[in-house]
């Protein structure tokens, strides 16, 4: 290698070391620099470090402490975080339990929830979410949710968050406020006023059916919103008998700007209507008015009715012969009409103001009256009688119908009596009782006296049938057969006289009040009369139905069916005759019947039986009696007797015993 090449390879190699030193100084310096900037970097980091974590614990503070529902799930909606707030509102513990966000949908939501999500994901956030979830409990809650996405560093989603407000309540009042809102609307259309409101420049805000009743407006009250009322006075005038002046007062209320109430108008057809104009005004402002309307034709037509039927019923209550008094709650006299001053011989002027019990009453009457009084302040009505001494000290009874007076809000305020002078009713009352008991003593005399006479009238007779037969046996074989059947004759009435005495006794007993009342049972009364009648084989007897257990006397029951029975059993003509008892219980009294197929009775002598010695047929057994004593006994327990009959099929006898 010559010497120019070796001169060319150090220089070469000096540029290198000379280069590589310039590099290894430039090195040391920028080491210097990354390490200096290395520490910096650090301290930065450290100093972010601590601001991140207070701002993370200042954060969670935060999210902690809001006043809403705070919730971080992942993509698929699982819930990661919640706080307090939310755990409350969901009824959730993410500590001890999973939930996914779609458990709180609510399913009619479901769509709602599903799309919201969509927008979510694809926007990265929503707002004004609201919609209704369920709770642990079951329970539905209205929300409203603010939700955003949550990026890594990459910005990519990882999670998402959202802010939960519970408007459950702010739902609730909503939809009352919405709902008095529909029902006062509903309630002003259909109101029986009608109502006109109007704004300050007198376009319809608001009006009713009624309304457009009264005015003959032929539209629906809703499409009157918003209409110019300017001319509407003018155009309804002719509505009004007094048309101008319709006008004039609408204009002048509506200058005046003053509440009216009551104001009465009158229409051509006949209709009163009362008006009121209400101005509105909020915080001294004029804001428009009210009209009302009310149709009161009736009430003013009742009120004058009323008022009309007042003076005449106060001139009939002034003028009755029942006398009338007004007390207050002291018993002093507060009004007297002409009859009661009539009846007690004081006037008005001297009655008003006084106490009526001081002017009339004795001691002893005073305390029957304190006690009347306490049953009416108790709102018992009255009926009592009461002795007085009039102005003329004159004694009087008085019949006193009271009833507690009361005013408009049902207080007591006293009492009115109604005085009926029955002083000489009360005497002749006295005289029938001394009546009554001279015609008891006079039955009892001639009941006596018919079974005297009846006695007496009966021991001629044996005696008679007893010469007879004494004759017939003395003298057997002298007489020729016509002597004999004489002598059967005489028989024969013989005893049909003693029988007709004794239905006449019997019928003189019939209607004599009985002194015994007890427990009378018809079914074992007319199983007894089945032994002691003689009942033919072709005669059936029946009782489909149980009888009652009746109070009253069993000997004139006895009497009583004993005649029917023997009456249908007499004029039976069929070769099966029948006789049936029966009875309907009605709430007062019983009703029985007696129905028979024998020879039926006519229609004209269906009154004429019950009449004595009235038969229909002329028999020796027959004495025209039986039906006579019958309706004496029915007559005796208040009752009635009647018949349906058919001749040729048979008679049904109806009568009713009143119950005890």
């Amino acid at each position: 290698m010559n010497s120019k090449k070796i001169e060319i390879l150090e220089r070469t190699l000096e540029r290198e070391r000379k280069a590589r030193k310039a590099a290894e100084k430039i090195l040391e310096e920028k080491s210097l620099d990354l390490y200096n900037t290395s520490i910096e970097l650090k301290k930065v980091n450290h100093q972010l470090e601590n601001l991140l974590n207070e701002k993370t614990i200042q954060l969670q503070g935060v999210f902690e402490n809001i006043n809403d529902a705070y919730v971080v799930m992942d993509l698929f909606g699982n819930v990661l975080k919640m706080n307090n707030i939310a755990k409350n509102l969901f009824g959730y513990d993410i500590d001890k339990e999973s939930l996914n966000v779609t458990d709180l949908i609510y399913p009619e939501d479901y769509n709602y929830a599903i799309s919201s999500y969509q927008n979510l994901k694809n926007k990265g956030k929503f707002s004004d979410y609201t919609a209704r979830v369920i709770t642990k409990t079951k329970d539905v809650k209205w929300v409203h949710i603010n939700a955003s996405v949550i990026f890594d560093k990459e910005k990519k989603p990882i999670a998402a968050q959202g802010i939960i407000r519970d408007i459950t309540s702010d739902i609730q009042s909503k939809n009352l406020l919405q709902e008095s809102e529909n029902r006062l609307s509903s309630l002003l259309l259909n109101l029986e006023s009608g109502v006109l409101l109007e704004d300050e420049n007198r376009k319809i805000i608001l009006t009713n059916k009624k309304f457009c009743e009264f005015f003959q407006i032929p539209v629906n009250p809703e499409t009157l919103k918003g209409q110019d009322c300017t001319k509407a006075a003018e155009q309804s005038k002719n509505l009004f008998k007094k048309p101008d002046d319709f006008v004039n007062n609408i204009n002048a209320l509506l200058k005046d700007k003053k509440q009216v109430l009551g104001e009465e108008l009158i229409m051509q057809n006949g209709t009163i209507l009362e008006r009121d104009f209400i101005p509105i005004i909020l915080e001294n402002e004029y804001k428009g008015h009210l009209w009302t309307y009310r149709d009161v034709t009736l009430q003013k037509r009742y009120n004058q009715i009323i008022e009309s039927e007042k003076i005449k019923y106060s001139s009939i209550i002034a003028n009755m012969n029942l006398g009338l008094l007004e007390v207050n709650t002291e018993d002093k006299i507060l009004f007297a009409n002409n009859s009661f001053c009539k009846m007690s011989g004081y006037s008005e002027e001297e009655l008003v103001g006084k106490v009526a019990k001081e002017i009339f009453l004795s001691d002893k009457d005073k305390a029957k009256i304190k006690n009347q009084d306490r049953k009416r302040a108790n709102g018992e009505s009255n009926s009592y009688e009461i002795d007085i001494v009039n102005k003329k000290g004159e004694s009087k009874t008085w019949l006193i119908s009271g009833a507690p007076n009361y005013n408009v809000n049902g207080e007591l305020i006293g009492s009115i009596g109604v005085h009926l002078d029955i002083t000489q009713l009360k005497v002749l009352e006295a005289q029938k009782a001394k009546i009554l008991k001279e015609l008891e003593n006079s039955n009892k005399d001639l009941e006596e006296y018919a079974h005297i006479v009846s006695h007496d009238l009966k021991s001629p007779l044996r005696s008679i049938d007893a010469l007879i037969s004494w004759i017939k046996s003395d003298n057997e074989g002298n007489f020729d057969e016509m002597t004999l059947q004489n002598f059967d004759l005489i028989a024969t009435t013989l005893e049909t006289m003693e029988k007709l005495i004794s239905n006449v006794l019997e019928y003189s007993s019939a209607g004599a009040t009985s002194k015994k009342f007890e427990d009378v049972d018809l079914n074992k009364l007319l199983n007894n009369l089945k032994q002691v009648l003689f009942i033919p084989d072709n005669i059936n007897l029946t009782i489909p139905n149980t009888l009652p257990v009746i109070k009253g006397d069993a000997t004139k029951f006895q009497q009583l069916f004993q005649n029917f029975i023997s009456n249908a059993i007499k004029f039976c003509d069929k070769e099966k005759g029948l006789v049936e008892i029966g009875c309907k219980e009605e709430p007062t009294f019983y009703q029985f019947s007696v129905r028979d197929n024998g020879i039926g009775i006519e229609k004209k002598y269906h009154d004429k039986i019950f009449q004595v010695f009235h038969s229909l047929q002329k028999r020796k057994d027959s004495s025209g009696i039986g039906l006579s004593i019958v309706k004496k006994i029915v007559d005796l327990y208040k009752g009635d007797i009647w018949l349906e009959s058919k001749v040729n099929e048979g008679t049904t006898f109806y009568f009713t015993i009143k119950k005890y």
